[in-house]
């Protein structure tokens, strides 16, 4: 009889499967037109590609285990599968940002800052009305969210989220066996 995986050892492949898959989103998408990173749909085709993923290797566990699973067992498959994901792509974005093309933090930086522009606008704000120094700290504090510092504590923050994530999911993944009620 073959031994059942523990969620950890069972989220490994799943994990950096997901983690290299976001990884090449990120750079076809970098290659093709390097703002696309900070388009809003972009981000959402990447966490519908991401949660479908996710789904998928949760089921294939779900079956390996019998058909059945606890919910501390899907959340934890999905919360470590989660976390494996987005250390690949913060290794990857590292990458990017610092060694492969330095300068697109500053682009990236520059639309996002621009974008939160519109966005008060479209709110009713005038920008224009805003103090000077509280645009040029809005402005700071968007580059610095692409910093090495910025990635990583981002990525911490980035738990508080997948752990939600992972709640959702594990509700979604798991699966009582009711032939054992009575």
């Amino acid at each position: 009889m073959e031994e059942q995986q523990s969620p950890f050892q069972a989220a490994i492949k799943p994990g950096l499967t997901i983690g290299l898959v976001s990884l090449a989103l990120t750079f076809i998408a970098y290659f093709i037109d390097s703002s696309l990173l900070g388009s809003a749909w972009f981000g959402l085709v990447a966490i519908v590609v991401f949660i479908v993923l996710i789904m998928y290797f949760g089921k294939q566990y779900r079956s390996e285990l019998g058909g059945f699973m606890t919910f501390g067992t899907a959340f934890n498959f999905s919360f470590i599968a989660i976390v494996i994901s987005g250390l690949v792509g913060l290794i990857g974005q590292i990458l990017l940002f610092h060694v492969i093309d330095p300068s697109l933090a500053g682009v990236l930086a520059d639309q996002a800052f621009e974008t939160s522009l519109g966005m008060m606008e479209s709110f009713g704000q005038d920008p224009d009305a805003l103090d000077p120094a509280v645009l040029e700290e809005m402005r700071a504090s968007t580059a610095k969210s692409f910093t090495l510092t910025g990635q990583l504590m981002s990525f911490g923050f980035g738990l508080i989220v997948y752990a939600i994530i992972a709640l959702i999911l594990a509700a979604i993944l798991k699966k009582r066996d009711t032939s054992l009620d009575y």
